[in-house]
């Protein structure tokens, strides 16, 4: 970042990608009326830059370009210059993104935008180098070339403009005649079959990306159809990543994504969407096989998470940057020979051997541990060995610590804390453990008290201040962490708030006409497309993670009302998932819900009863995607919220549980072991 400049107007803001350009000399202005408004006035393009904090090219172009007064000349003369936090502001984010794969062909971040004053683009790209090098135009060219196109060519920018208003408008679905059904979850199975690596796991070449979404979907896969490639699929996968460099070996959690095949060499940003989403994958996984692998790590991602990502309020920040000292991954690598001067030689050389340490390092001339050529079975298999490892790994970590930290985005974003909220309550579920419930509940608390004002959720809140109306994702994630945590505390509570979020969410982004819902809420800012997203990227799609929200609610409540919405859009998606089935294995999560034989199980009965405690432990240990369990002492209680039940019975003062299946209930049983067979069986 530049010192001693006199501050733009970003200094203003609360945003930490904002705050890092607010001293720059480019005269920047946050996305808003004044900056268009300005442009209006003026004649000018606007300049549109969106990045986030922890985003390695970010850093570069920033540092090359936007700190640079020759750049900086250039925009504030021809241009009006925005910059914009993606991850405050996903809904311009998701609109120009597909601008610039319509334009490009690919996208990524630092996203940047050429784009006339009522914000059509005419001409976009990802990183910009100041001057050509790697094959990419230079920036100084760009700003140049741009502004005379832009003035002395209005015919060409206008007709570059109507063909991106009309591109963006056809890529909004529309409801198609035919509905989707079981064939496309075999589609996406064997699509992503076709690009899994079987050497390595993972899906696709380098670089290769968790993909978390493929393995939730392939989990369920194996449990409808008994097809083991879905199971071994995921369990490569996850053997490897935790092998891999990707995973942090001596403070645990995962980076973003893999620059190689084997998973060595991770791009060192950690991001807290990553960690949740795969802490919910690796703790199904151990709920599916009890292989301690998974537990274990998935307790160390809640460890790493408690530690590195927590505020004192209990909220989760959203990244830590790649970058320290303004090296990538400083902070992460090793010398061989730091490693025995902490260890010792017996210790050291024990370390060494499993975690890949070498004089020659094996990144950039340092060591990136990682235990990729060493048999998981021998290090889980001998204890000794691994308590040894164990320790070795704190003396490290504490070495670690007096190294100077990476940046963190400290910014507490609702749909991404969502996500570890229902992490943490189903890993607490699964594990049995208290405390991770307790986090997840104290996390939830804090979105409650600080980010729903007057009723309406909100996206972000970062030093005491809470802004923009929350988009699909946040109302979408909040519902699944609100189920997650109902199905771990059984508190009615949260099915409560989780029904009244589903009817927030419908009236909110429901689109009328075609089915499926928008990125954005009706009271929301209007951007030049209303963007409606089924395909999953780097996290799930909002109508993705809206419709499995849904479909539960759906099973919970007995609403069909819910249920009604997912099946509509199952045809509003039809067109999209044809293409490519694969590219929504979240959505398809529903589709497995709706298309195979599910279970409604009510429970009535006292808490504090030995049969009621057996029967719920087992439900909760068990990996049952298809079971929804509604859990109360008193039927009257459910009468708001699962109307269905309200007038079954307890029989006899006992633990009494009714299974219904295919909309067909069974006569209610006292027998709880009779009840768990009926439950679990297939």
């Amino acid at each position: 970042m530049t010192t001693n400049r006199k501050p733009n107007r970003l200094i203003s803001e609360k945003s930490p990608y904002l705050l890092q350009h607010a001293t720059n000399p480019v005269d920047w202005y946050p996305w808003g009326e004044a900056a268009f408004n300005k442009a209006k006035r003026e004649g000018k393009p606007i300049f549109l830059s969106i990045g986030y904090s922890t985003c390695h090219w970010c850093h570069v172009m920033a540092h090359e370009s936007f700190e640079d007064d020759e750049v900086a000349a250039l925009l504030n003369k021809h241009y009006v210059a925005i910059k914009v936090d993606r991850e405050e502001r996903p809904d311009v984010d998701a609109v120009y993104m597909k601008v610039c794969q319509m334009m490009e062909g690919h996208g990524g971040w630092p996203l940047t935008i050429f784009m006339t004053p009522d914000q059509v683009p005419f001409y976009a790209g990802t990183y910009f180098p100041k001057q050509s090098k790697y094959g990419r135009p230079g920036l100084v060219e760009a700003l140049q070339q741009l502004n005379l196109k832009y003035t002395n060519d209005p015919k060409h920018i206008t007709e570059v403009t109507n063909s991106v208003k009309q591109a963006l408008a056809k890529t909004v679905s529309s409801k198609s005649k035919q509905r989707l059904n079981n064939d496309f979850i075999h589609q996406a199975f064997h699509q992503l079959g076709r690009i899994f690596d079987f050497n390595y796991g993972g899906f696709g070449s380098a670089p290769k990306f968790p993909m978390p979404q493929n393995s939730l979907f392939l989990l369920r896969h194996y449990y409808f159809t008994d097809k083991t490639a879905a199971l071994k699929m995921v369990e490569l996968t996850l053997q490897s990543m935790a092998s891999g460099g990707i995973y942090d070996q001596i403070g645990f959690g995962f980076s973003r994504y893999s620059t190689d095949e084997k998973w060595l060499v991770p791009h060192f940003e950690k991001m807290l969407y990553d960690n949740a989403l795969l802490l919910n994958v690796f703790t199904e996984a151990y709920q599916l096989t009890d292989h301690p692998l998974y537990k274990k790590i998935g307790e160390e991602i809640i460890t790493f998470i408690r530690r590195e990502m927590t505020s004192r309020e209990a909220a989760f920040y959203s990244a830590i940057d790649a970058d320290s000292e303004g090296e990538e991954g400083k902070y992460y690598v090793w010398e061989e020979e730091e490693i025995f001067d902490i260890l010792g030689n017996s210790v050291g050389e024990i370390f060494a051997e499993v975690y890949d340490i070498t004089p020659y390092g094996n990144f950039e001339g340092k060591n990136i541990p990682n235990s990729i050529n060493v048999s998981l079975r021998k290090i889980l298999g001998d204890k000794n060995l691994l308590q040894q490892l164990e320790t070795a790994k704190e003396q490290l970590l504490k070495e670690r610590e007096k190294r100077v930290y990476p940046h963190v985005d400290d910014k507490i974003l609702t749909a991404w804390n969502s996500m570890m909220i229902a992490a943490l309550a189903k890993s607490g579920k699964v594990f049995q453990s208290e405390n991770y419930t307790m986090m997840a509940e104290k996390a939830m608390n804090f979105i409650e008290k600080n980010l729903i004002k007057q009723n309406r959720l909100k996206a972000r809140y970062r030093d005491g201040e809470t802004k923009y109306n929350a988009y699909l994702d946040d109302y979408a994630h909040m519902i699944i962490a609100y189920l997650e945590l109902y199905e771990t505390t059984f508190s009615l509570y949260y099915l409560s708030q989780a029904r009244k979020f589903s009817e927030q969410m419908i009236d909110l982004f429901w689109d009328e006409q075609d089915g499926g819902f928008f990125f954005s809420g009706k009271d929301s800012e209007e951007l030049i497309s209303r963007d409606k997203e089924i395909y999953d990227g780097a996290i799930p799609s909002g109508n993705s993670v809206a419709a499995v929200a849904l479909v539960r609610m759906g099973s919970l409540t007995g609403e069909m009302y819910f249920l009604d919405k997912v099946e509509t859009m199952y045809y509003t998606f039809y067109d999209d998932i044809n293409r490519q089935a694969s590219a929504a294995p979240y959505f398809m999560q529903s589709l497995q819900l709706t298309e195979n034989a599910t279970k409604e199980v009510v429970v009535i009965g006292n808490k504090n009863d030995p049969a009621r405690i057996k029967l719920l432990n087992i439900l909760q240990t068990t990996f049952l995607p298809n079971v929804s369990v509604l859990v109360t002492e008193r039927s009257e209680d459910l009468i708001t919220i699962a109307p269905f039940a309200a007038e079954y019975r307890q029989l006899e003062d006992k633990t009494t549980v009714y299974v219904c299946e295919n909309f067909s209930c069974q006569q209610p049983t006292t027998d709880i072991d009779k009840a768990i067979e009926k439950i679990i069986e297939k």
